[in-house]
């Protein structure tokens, strides 16, 4: 795997410059800086990095809020960079899919630690959704075969067993998945119901 990659997102550019120099030094490619949270989400979409190091309180557009667009439309990760006095947005950053936040001035001591939590965190986050995917689809499936068999059943007049058996028969011969299968079961149904209405 080659190297992760990073945005800084910081109005102060001597921070900015800082930030981005430590995170080349621990090995870290950073594809892009920015400055506001419109161009932050601009940069998102055109580099998709890894992680997002974004500051709160930036013209235009704060952090957070560019977090949330950010979030919504690419599923990428932001940690936080606040002053003390911001603990009123750190609340509101709770809701905003931030994998954490460091307090400024930062340090290579906190910032490199923060970094690989938060992508740690965010490869978790991401397995959990594909395997929350796989389930919901593995559902769908099941309903799907569920509907077939039960139109196997009435037309064959055959037990749910022996429907089961039909159709994972017509899956094996054929080389068609029993959802394939079981879809062309259902829609062959309602075209006969539809041309039968007509």
């Amino acid at each position: 795997m080659g190297k992760l990659r990073i945005m800084v997102v910081e109005d102060e550019s001597i921070l900015r410059m800082d930030i981005k120099e430590m995170l080349i030094e621990a090995g870290y490619h950073v594809v892009a800086e920015a400055n506001s949270g419109d161009k932050a989400i601009e940069l998102a979409a055109l580099h998709r990095p890894d992680l997002i190091v974004m500051d709160i309180k930036m013209p235009r557009m704060n952090g957070i809020k560019a977090s949330r667009i950010i979030y919504q439309a690419y599923q990428i990760p932001v940690l936080l960079l606040t002053a003390y006095s911001e603990r009123d947005l750190v609340e509101e950053a709770k809701n905003a899919h931030i994998l954490g936040y460091l307090v400024k001035p930062v340090s290579e001591r906190d910032l490199i630690p923060a970094v690989e939590i938060a992508l740690a965190q965010a490869s978790r986050l991401k397995t959990m959704a594909n395997d929350i995917k796989k389930m919901e689809e593995k559902i769908e499936d099941q309903k799907l075969i569920q509907r077939a068999k039960g139109i196997l059943m009435e037309v064959y007049q055959v037990s749910e067993e022996q429907a089961f058996k039909i159709l994972r028969s017509y899956s094996m011969n054929n080389g068609k998945s029993m959802k394939v299968v079981a879809d062309s079961i259902i829609i062959h149904r309602r075209l006969e119901t539809d041309v039968t209405a007509v």
